[in-house]
């Protein structure tokens, strides 16, 4: 369920402090910050944000085509690796074992 439109989107308030003190400055150094659950509003457009996943800091910076999405969605939680070494291993033990392997020179089965 979404959230009720008379709230307004949820954005922590140190995190609206951090951007206007940032927009003053002329130094741009990125904000460090662990709220995924805030939304980006406009007021970020061009502010560079350095958004925790749980183990690092992923530095990303907001663009027009982010508004209304949520800080998390820009740093992915998980790392997909690929399947590893063991798992072809065995679909190839399985195949052999089934007698599904074919003679060198010609296509019949052995």
């Amino acid at each position: 369920m979404s959230r009720s439109v008379w709230k307004g989107p949820f954005v922590e308030p140190s995190l609206i402090k951090k951007v206007e003190k940032q927009k003053n400055q002329s130094d741009r150094k990125p904000i460090k910050t662990w709220s995924r659950n805030s939304t980006i509003i406009p007021d970020f457009i061009g502010i560079s944000f350095l958004i925790y996943n749980g183990k690092k800091f992923i530095p990303i910076t907001i663009s027009e085509d982010m508004v209304g999405h949520k800080l998390g969605e820009f740093s992915p939680t998980r790392h997909f690796s690929g399947h590893t070494p063991a798992d072809k291993k065995a679909a190839q033990e399985k195949a052999t074992s089934t007698g599904e392997k074919k003679g060198p020179l010609t296509n019949e089965k052995k």
